[in-house]
């Protein structure tokens, strides 16, 4: 037996980190990890069921999330935590084995309303707007899909123009996250020069927002239509340091990058849901664990979790080393999701008639990921990316 080898049964096997992923952490991202794993446990899992059933975002907690650096931590300066991209990660998995809708919270508002203004905005506008952001004081949102520009948000509708000093949006978007809880948008229009960026507030004439009801998915979430009617801006509302749909994009990007880690923590609350119910739910005088069937199951749902951290914890690495390309956070986004959706649905399973209710968390979760599968890219148009990334021919349109 060399030094290396190790007995067989001489090491602990956790079966809700199977593969000891903690151990590719370092002390910083175990803490922010146990940090938002305690807030959730605190604050989002009493109330969750709750604001599910009443279809209900509690604003109170953006303040909460922005005392603990949450909102756009893995940006720098002006307020935000700087935190590395792979700590920003578990962050969105914890988040996210909240809520789903918790974790959209964060994402939009530091990947897809804070990136933007840190990387191509003014020194004033970021000055002005990335501090209360990160702080919970000012919410934003992120107007690019339109009705009928989703999967090609670069045939959308809304446009800009000059007029004299300033700019007129016309247009709307939907399925907005935020929308009427925000305090600005960030709204990307067609202008002669190209796609352009613009910071919108709340309360400017012509601005106006539409909540869209009756989801059954994401309901712990805010979900608005933005209709710009002649709405008249100065020429400081612009995002001078980009055009064209590189802007939008990026920020998806972004956002994506946090789906990838979320998505683990969705289909991890519904794999512990599933193991601790098969140990307790007895049936012919045993727990259905002891059953060939229901073990199976609960391996297929292991097997994935912990294939999908894995898959997460790499490209996250690869992404504070440099080292990424955009299709691997699409191989990540497309994987990870399809891969929660399977877990929960095998999780409900396992729970039977229980697993319809909300006194458990699986099929809040399920809903939730079958949004999660189409927003920030849909699995079609990533499994696209990755087409063309191998092949080299693109098959758009």
């Amino acid at each position: 037996m060399t030094k290396h080898s190790v007995r067989p049964g001489s090491v602990t096997v956790d079966p809700r980190d199977f593969l000891a992923v903690d151990a590719l952490l370092d002390d910083e991202e175990r803490l922010i990890r146990d940090t938002v794993r305690q807030f959730v446990g605190d604050r989002i899992l009493p109330g969750i069921a709750d604001w599910f059933e009443e279809g209900i975002f509690p604003i109170e907690l953006a303040k909460e999330m922005g005392s603990l650096g949450l909102l756009g931590m893995h940006l720098d300066g002006y307020g935000c935590a700087g935190t590395s991209n792979v700590a920003y990660g578990l962050a969105c998995t914890e988040l996210e084995a909240g809520d789903s809708g918790t974790r959209s919270f964060v994402s939009v508002q530091g990947s897809l309303c804070m990136f933007p203004i840190r990387a191509f905005g003014s020194e004033e506008q970021k000055q002005e707007w990335l501090p209360q952001m990160a702080a919970g004081e000012a919410i934003g949102c992120f107007g690019l899909t339109e009705a009928d520009a989703g999967s090609d948000p670069s045939s959308m509708r809304t446009t800009a123009r000059r007029d004299g000093g300033d700019w007129v949006i016309n247009g709307s978007k939907m399925w907005i996250t935020n929308g009427s809880v925000s305090q600005l948008a960030i709204v990307w229009a067609k202008t002669d020069e190209g796609v352009r960026g613009f910071i919108v507030p709340r309360d400017t004439k012509g601005f106006t927002v539409n909540d869209i009801h009756q989801k059954l998915s994401l309901r712990a979430s805010v979900t608005s239509e933005l209709v710009l009617d002649d709405v008249r801006l100065p020429a400081d509302a612009v995002l001078p340091e980009v055009v064209g749909m590189r802007g939008p994009l990026s920020c998806l990007n972004e956002a994506r990058f946090g789906i990838m880690y979320g998505a683990i923590g969705a289909a991890r609350a519904c794999y512990e849901a599933a193991l601790d119910y098969a140990g307790e739910r007895m049936m012919f005088d045993k727990p259905i664990a002891s059953f060939q069937l229901i073990q199976r199951q609960l391996v297929e749902m292991l097997v994935k979790v912990n294939r999908g951290m894995l898959v997460a914890m790499h490209v996250g690495r690869m992404k504070d080393a440099g080292t990424l390309d955009p299709s691997h956070i699409s191989f990540g986004k497309l994987d990870n999701v399809r891969m929660a959706l399977e877990v929960a649905r095998e999780a409900r399973s396992v729970l039977g008639a229980n697993g319809i209710t909300l006194e458990y968390p699986v099929i809040r979760h399920m809903n939730n990921l079958e949004s999660v599968l189409t927003y920030e890219g849909t699995n079609e148009i990533h499994t696209l990316i990755l087409g063309n990334k191998i092949t080299g021919i693109p098959a758009f349109g």
